[in-house]
């Protein structure tokens, strides 16, 4: 399998809906992200020969996709593919990754994911045949959270759906969200010591990239959890039991890692005690609006390309879009989950699509390096009742 250089990875904070990168381009902003966490790395990017982009939501020119992205950043000979899975699209860009390193069509492959649930594209669908030729509009975004054209229905049903199958109660949803909520507050202490060892910061400028105007230094938009005011909220739906409190909003951000094979990982390395490996990999897909559910067929299967138990996992990690999501996944699994998402997860952070997962196994590599290596478990549900799983190996061997 492929390798992930320590330390050649990054996350820009995200941002809450309609914040602070909502008027920024998030191809232009990822680019010149990317650029400058290689260059303070000082990684050579002169190795890179693949770049993989994953986007999920349309913007001016997002045609154009990665050679777009590469060129942005002085890359001009690096080309490749983008990609668009919905949430699972973190874990399709790093398993195509690893599948043309070890194929050795690629020796160093950049991953770019980035995403702005903000101001959502509104496209426009002609048809010439329909009364007067008039087409059919759509909000990218919004009509797609509500509404799966296959299912026939919204993303906060299907976590209803999973609650009523396993008897999850609204009370147990907010106890992990208070838990979420202690995991997030542990990667902010120390002036945000945890962070600091992957975030990097965000010239805030204005939708030109000409005048910068601030600085996106923390996550933006993380709303304070109590257990007085989760008692307070009621479901979202009529009969349901998922309430606000209980499920993740919508933001901004993109997110960057570098794949490449074990010798160039150890010299790209920027602690070369350190190797992290890559597993397996594994996706599922559920019955019809149980889309949280997915995570477990998808763990299994990456389990077992992994030729691991669950026993045999240190740390998971999940896009939690619901508390439903973790708590699934621990009831089928046996897995505590309290333990599940040290220092944050989608739940608390946000969720901008494309980048959501690659920030989550980033996070995931770190707290593996702090217990001085493991084996880690990541999972994400994705649109259409499915989810991608990843798992990761991080080694430390000094002398």
């Amino acid at each position: 399998m492929a390798f992930i250089p320590y330390g050649a990875y990054w996350s820009t904070p995200f941002a809450k809906w309609q914040g602070s990168l909502s008027r920024l381009h998030s191809l232009k902003l990822a680019a010149n992200t990317a650029k400058q966490a290689l260059a303070s790395k000082g990684f050579p990017t002169e190795v890179i020969d693949l770049g993989i982009l994953g986007i999920t939501n349309p913007q001016v020119s997002s045609f154009y996709g990665l050679p777009w992205v590469t060129a942005m950043m002085g890359l001009e000979a690096v080309t490749g593919p983008t990609v668009q899975q919905a949430c699972a699209t973190s874990a399709r860009i790093l398993q195509m990754a690893n599948q043309e390193i070890t194929e050795g069509s690629a020796d160093c492959a950049l991953l770019i994911a980035a995403d702005r649930c903000s101001n959502g594209a509104v496209l426009y669908y002609p048809d010439e045949t329909a009364p007067g030729g008039r087409g059919v509009s759509e909000a990218w975004v919004l009509d797609n959270f509500g509404n799966d054209p296959f299912g026939g229905n919204a993303m906060v049903d299907t976590a209803d759906n999973v609650a009523r199958q396993f008897g999850i109660s609204t009370a147990m949803q907010h106890d992990v969200v208070l838990r979420r909520s202690e995991q997030y507050a542990e990667a902010l202490a120390n002036d945000r010591a945890f962070q600091r060892r992957y975030m990097v910061e965000v010239p805030l400028t204005d939708a030109n990239f000409r005048k910068q105007i601030g600085v996106l230094s923390s996550d933006e938009g993380i709303f304070a959890t109590t257990r007085e005011g989760l008692d307070r909220l009621k479901p979202v739906k009529p009969g349901g039991s998922v309430t606000f409190g209980g499920q993740t909003h919508p933001a901004d951000g993109n997110a960057g890692m570098i794949v490449t094979s074990r010798d160039l990982a150890r010299k790209l390395s920027l602690d070369s005690a350190i190797e992290v490996e890559i597993l397996g990999f594994g996706q599922g897909r559920t019955e019809k609006a149980h889309m949280p559910k997915a995570v477990i067929p998808a763990s299994h299967n990456a389990l077992r390309a992994a030729g691991l138990k669950i026993a045999q996992i240190d740390a998971v990690k999940s896009h939690n879009p619901f508390a439903v999501n973790d708590i699934a996944f621990a009831m089928e699994t046996g897995f505590p989950v309290e333990k599940m998402n040290n220092f944050g997860s989608s739940l608390i952070w946000g969720h901008p699509q494309g980048p959501t997962g690659l920030r989550a196994m980033i996070e995931m590599i770190e707290e593996l390096v702090l217990r001085g290596g493991g084996v880690g478990l990541f999972n994400g549900c994705a649109a259409g009742d499915s989810a991608m799983a990843v798992v990761l190996r991080v080694t430390e061997s000094r002398g």
